[in-house]
């Protein structure tokens, strides 16, 4: 099982180090906007500077986002869970309703709804990133196996227990 784990934690660093370069290269882009000489106001109606500095900000704060969720992810340290571990960061855990498809959550600090597959010895797993701030995330977290939950998504209600933890 760490084995997957670890698979699995380098499939999402590799997905946050594409979107931290893409991040960084929009980041790049809306400051050189934003000190363009093009950029200057003409008349006091005019706003490309500002709205381009304000792009520049908002790429910047995602560019530290994804560093800090790389950071979380580098520092991740792999446990192993059983049927009486209690659900925390780092747990694969599978509602009873997803057995049959060999569908996991995997209870991430960052990188919510990334979703990959991952081939074991006997199966292929699909797994999907959720975080403890999420309302699945929550439903779970300090759980165990057996327990159930119930999540409201909207109007809808979800009823589960949880079949596994690993």
């Amino acid at each position: 099982m760490l084995k997957t784990k670890q698979r699995l934690v380098s499939e999402i660093i590799l997905h946050l180090q594409d979107e931290l370069e893409q991040a960084m290269q929009a980041a790049n882009n809306a400051h050189n906007d934003a000190t363009n000489d093009q950029s200057v106001a003409e008349t006091q109606y005019d706003t490309l500077a500002i709205e381009a500095s304000y792009l520049a900000e908002g790429q910047s704060k995602r560019v530290a986002e994804y560093q800090q969720a790389l950071k979380a992810y580098q520092q991740l340290k792999f446990e192993v869970f059983d049927q009486h571990s209690t659900i925390k960061l780092g747990a694969l855990v599978q509602l009873a309703k997803d057995k049959s498809c060999q569908h996991w959550f995997f209870i991430g600090p960052y990188a919510g709804g990334f979703r990959t597959n991952i081939r074991t010895e006997t199966s292929e797993e699909q797994i999907t990133v959720i975080t403890p701030q999420s309302p699945m995330g929550m439903a779970m977290i300090d759980k165990q196996q057996d327990d159930d939950i119930e999540i409201r998504l909207g109007h809808e209600k979800l009823s589960d227990y949880i079949c596994a933890v690993r």
